[in-house]
């Protein structure tokens, strides 16, 4: 670890959680499919926009805290639920705590290497997140216990659809980790000792199982057992989605919305919010990024339901232009992660207060006391940056 365990930016953490991983692990958190182009694209697209700042008259005092499905969050940055992780020895748990610490709401995958139970008692905001996957009875089953566990919403994530192969190779990843396999993973880990060193503390491996699917009376599935669930089970229909949120009963966010039409039918579905995702660019590749098509699904339907945004946030001004094109909150992913390598909680905590500072930052020099008060006015928007997928049409904001 760097004699200095706090850094400035994202963008060191991932440098250091490059240096601290195995590569098979670092290659998993990097993801993206085919050719790359989505998830460069969720990245470059906010250097495109610019800010459009004041002189004087700046507030004094900024208020950065909003709520996101009637939940209050200190700042509108939601942990995005992430699948199996052997990133580090407390995974979850340490990011709920870092994201408790700072006032954030933490997202829970059913993917996740920690048990919905152990994640909300250090987290009482968490937003339990599910796949279409398994029978009814199953899937009733796993909302069931996320709500005795005292989750708050629920999450849909439907925009899976089995893309694979990346033009830089994808990383392995083994079923699971017992003697033979972790002779055979040995050279790539063992030059890591630091990573290794973490896991060997606690006496335990990454099992990468996902407690959160394990049956009533049965053994956890690991990651691959639940992938092939979910690969087996049919797509869900506009009606599946309804029923999903009314077995639910609660505060119900759809991710996955990158459309106009299916903004649209997921309002008549009843959902409270939906997030503008494309699966942080690991889904279908060449999808436009989040940022380019969120102006066109808040004005279709951003007086409806609450509108959010994941995919390619790595700085507060990130934050701060997604609030100004309408976005209640974003969802954050590899940034939480690479904070996690770094220096586990204390580097999430790392993340979120870089986000903060920046946020805070972009607010100030825009002349704003709120983050409610950010508007398309505080951004230079080139012509051509603004996309419509599924009918509708939003025009080109004017530049500042």
């Amino acid at each position: 670890m760097p004699r200095n365990p706090w850094f400035e930016t994202v963008a060191e953490a991932q440098r250091r959680a490059r240096k601290r991983l195995p590569a098979m692990v670092y290659g998993a958190l990097v993801a993206g499919s085919e050719r790359g182009r989505t998830i460069k694209d969720n990245m470059s697209a906010f250097a495109e926009l610019g800010f459009a700042p004041h002189v004087a008259g700046q507030q004094a005092q900024r208020d950065l805290s909003t709520t996101v499905m009637g939940v209050e969050t200190a700042l509108p940055v939601l942990i995005s639920p992430t699948g199996v992780q052997a990133v580090h020895p407390e995974g979850e748990v340490a990011i709920a705590r870092a994201a408790a610490n700072r006032g954030v709401i933490m997202g829970l995958s059913s993917y996740a290497s920690k048990p919905v139970e152990e994640v909300a008692a250090a987290n009482p905001n968490v937003f339990f997140q599910m796949y279409w996957s398994g029978d009814r009875d199953a899937m009733v089953q796993r909302m069931e216990r996320a709500r005795k566990a005292g989750a708050k919403a629920l999450i849909a994530t439907l925009d899976w659809s089995f893309s694979n192969g990346r033009d830089w190779g994808s990383p392995v990843i083994p079923e699971k980790i017992d003697l033979k396999t972790a002779v055979k993973l040995a050279p790539g880990v063992l030059p890591r000792p630091g990573w290794l060193w973490s896991f060997a503390k606690t006496g335990r491996i990454p099992d990468l199982s996902v407690p959160n699917l394990q049956p009533p009376g049965g053994q956890a599935p690991t990651f691959f057992g639940a992938y092939g669930e979910w690969m087996q089970t049919p797509p869900p229909t506009w009606e599946d989605v309804a029923w999903l949120r009314k077995e639910w009963g609660g505060p119900f966010m759809l991710k996955g919305v990158t459309r106009v039409d299916d903004a649209r039918k997921a309002v008549d579905a009843g959902v409270t919010a939906l997030s503008v995702s494309n699966h942080g660019g690991n889904n279908l590749d060449t999808t436009p990024a989040t940022i380019r098509v969120l102006p066109s699904i808040v004005e279709a339907v951003g007086d409806q339901v609450e509108v959010l945004l994941d995919g390619g946030v790595r700085r507060g001004g990130d934050v701060a232009k997604a609030l100004a094109l309408g976005a209640r909150a974003v969802l954050i992913g590899r940034a939480y992660l690479w904070g996690l390598a770094a220096n586990g909680q204390a580097g999430v905590e790392n993340v979120l207060d870089i986000l903060r500072g920046g946020l805070d930052s972009a607010v100030l020099g825009l002349g704003h006391s709120s983050v409610h008060e950010l508007s398309p006015e505080d951004l230079v928007i080139p012509p051509g940056f603004l996309l419509t997928l599924g009918g509708g049409a939003v025009a080109d904001a004017p530049a500042s």
